[in-house]
């Protein structure tokens, strides 16, 4: 019987088991899941299902009066359907119902991602948006937007662009233009780290170009500098009885707040391609020395873009956590080669 056979409620019950499995490494019976997972079936139904499954080759029983566990079947199926995310649908969905002009596909991917990693992991998903200072620049243009605003729109050389109001006082419109231009003559082609440094220090402080738009350049500037961590499922960690010690949950929770250090943190990360595992004391931050970090890098156009995982106990199933955050991170690559071009990336 293949995969396509299995009716939403075994759906159901295989991913709760695999989550829970996941959770404990200890065989699974139907009444964990029945009150931690599906609280509408009864342990009686569950079990049922779970003898189906376990004929269906999905789960195994170690012993005649244990729980199941997951085979590697069962691993596969909730690998392969990580396709059924929001992010893969977004097309489908957006042929039958009319897109929110307030919601960016870029940025719905990237908040989709460690909300998804969270539900199935049982861990805290988190996602590092894209390190622009690692990207070039293309083209700057500024728009004139009245009041003294204007949009400063930067074109990076995959494509990708950012666009934010800054204030431009006595600024007319075509000063604005000539402005984006001589920064455009000036940068093309140099890394954002490239430009900020110059920013920071111009080689000729009486430059006319600095000396008249000093403040713009400042704004623009922190645009480069901008980077997101999406965050989900903090309180998973309570769930876990290796960390839930008030003493171990604490500065954890507190590493979590202070989103400084972790972006930090996974901005190293970032500079090395493919799965990454940090186990306990490997971790530089302290505060998250009780826990594990399995991360890896998702890309477009095979630029490394930033960085996505979770953040779980030291006592986890490695090898499966690694391979769905492998999984989930090579999604995020093809859904972003998806989207249009010209995206809008989240401050």
């Amino acid at each position: 019987m293949s995969e396509h056979d299995l009716d939403r409620r075994s759906r159901d019950v295989l991913m709760a088991i695999i989550a829970e499995y996941v959770q404990t490494a200890e065989p699974v019976g139907s009444r964990s899941i029945a009150r931690r997972h599906i609280r509408g079936l009864s342990p009686a139904t569950i079990r049922n299902v779970m003898a189906d499954l376990e004929d269906m080759g999905y789960l195994s029983q170690p012993h005649t009066s244990a729980g199941r566990v997951p085979t590697d079947r069962a691993y596969r199926f909730y690998v392969d359907h990580l396709e059924q995310m929001p992010w893969m649908a977004a097309q489908e969905a957006a042929r039958h119902e009319p897109a929110s002009p307030q919601i960016d596909p870029a940025e719905q991917i990237m908040a989709d991602a460690p909300l998804r990693l969270s539900q199935l992991t049982r861990m805290t998903g988190m996602l590092l948006a894209p390190p622009l200072g690692r990207t070039a620049l293309a083209r700057i243009e500024l728009v004139a937007l009245g009041d003294d605003r204007a949009l400063a729109v930067i074109v990076t050389d995959t494509g990708w662009i950012t666009a934010r109001p800054i204030s431009a006082p006595r600024l007319s419109t075509e000063e604005l233009r000539e402005i984006g231009r001589a920064l455009a003559r000036r940068y093309r082609g140099k890394t954002f780290a490239q430009i900020l440094d110059d920013v920071a220090a111009p080689a000729d402080p009486l430059d006319p170009l600095w000396t008249r738009t000093r403040s713009l350049l400042d704004q623009i500037a922190a645009l480069f500098r901008e980077r997101t961590l999406y965050l989900s499922g903090a309180t998973h960690i309570l769930d876990h009885p290796d960390l839930s010690d008030p003493a171990t949950m604490r500065p954890l929770l507190r590493a979590f707040e202070d989103k400084a250090r972790l972006i930090d943190l996974l901005s190293q990360m970032a500079g090395e391609r493919g799965v990454q595992v940090m186990i306990g004391s490997e971790n530089p931050l302290e505060d998250m020395r009780e826990c594990s970090i399995i991360a890896s890098t998702y890309t477009y156009r095979d630029q490394a873009l930033g960085v996505l995982g979770v953040v779980g106990p030291r006592r986890m199933a490695y090898s499966d956590v690694m391979a769905l955050v492998d999984e989930t991170a090579r999604l995020v690559s093809s859904s972003l080669s998806r989207v249009k071009q010209q995206l809008y990336l989240p401050s």
